[in-house]
């Protein structure tokens, strides 16, 4: 695709230059065979004007509908599987690694506490049970992505704190305890005092809260709580529409 993805620059009024950045590759990789380089970053900032973040948001969205797919140390590319499955249940390591970036976390909280309502609810156990309470701040290609708070029955996961897993879920999977369904519950907000300092944004930023609880079989095994960026961060949930017989 390369030089013949630099054009004019297109304008659109009213509407966010990563949507504008966005759409304009959908349209130009429309009908393109799978495995055509996408434009590059490069490209697309010089003919927007736009930061590379912008950029980076526009080809994430896509990415993450499926359009296109990244493939580490070559670069960008029309996707051979466009979005017709369900969505599936991915912890952040996983998630990032579609995405092409490199995914780390640096623990803030690590320890034992008595489950309060909310989470004793959502584990199914009782009030002032141990759980294990485990705080990260997620990076995505070394850039803070998301703080995230995770809560575990301790009585399923002994150990966990000696020696913390580099991905939750590959540790319950060893476990036997593999996360095979759950549930997000998504909100917008805005960053606190806390909360910005760790993402490294202004108080008042927005973000997206995404409250989950994940099951293995009928089984709660994970509770959480994840604060991402929203300037960086976008969530795709496909969408069908079965038809209705006719009367």
């Amino acid at each position: 695709m390369g030089e013949a993805a630099v054009g004019a620059r297109p304008r659109s009024r009213g509407v966010h230059k990563h949507v504008q950045v966005r759409e304009y590759v959908r349209e130009l990789i429309g009908g393109a065979e799978p495995g055509t380089p996408a434009p590059s970053e490069r490209e697309l900032v010089q003919q927007f004007g736009v930061a590379r973040m912008t950029v980076r948001q526009a080809l994430d969205a896509l990415v993450a509908e499926g359009l296109l797919e990244r493939i580490p140390g070559r670069g960008t590319f029309v996707a051979h599987h466009r979005v017709d499955q369900v969505p599936r249940l991915q912890g952040f390591t996983e998630e990032m690694g579609r995405r092409g970036m490199t995914p780390t976390s640096r623990t803030l909280l690590a320890r034992l506490e008595a489950a309060g309502p909310g989470v004793a609810r959502a584990l199914d156990i009782n009030l002032g049970e141990p759980v294990v309470h485990w705080q990260r701040l997620r990076f995505a290609d070394s850039a803070p992505m998301c703080v995230q708070d995770v809560y575990c029955a301790s009585e399923l996961v002994p150990g966990l704190l000696e020696a913390l897993p580099e991905s939750l879920y590959a540790e319950l999977e060893r476990r036997d305890l593999e996360p095979t369904w759950g549930e997000d519950s998504v909100d917008a907000g805005v960053a606190g005092e806390q909360e910005a300092k760790l993402l490294g944004v202004a108080v008042g930023h927005p973000v997206l809260r995404v409250a989950r609880r994940t099951f293995s079989d009928k089984r709660p095994v994970e509770v959480s709580r994840s604060t991402y960026r929203a300037d960086r961060f976008t969530m795709w949930v496909p969408l069908t529409r079965i038809p209705q017989p006719r009367a």
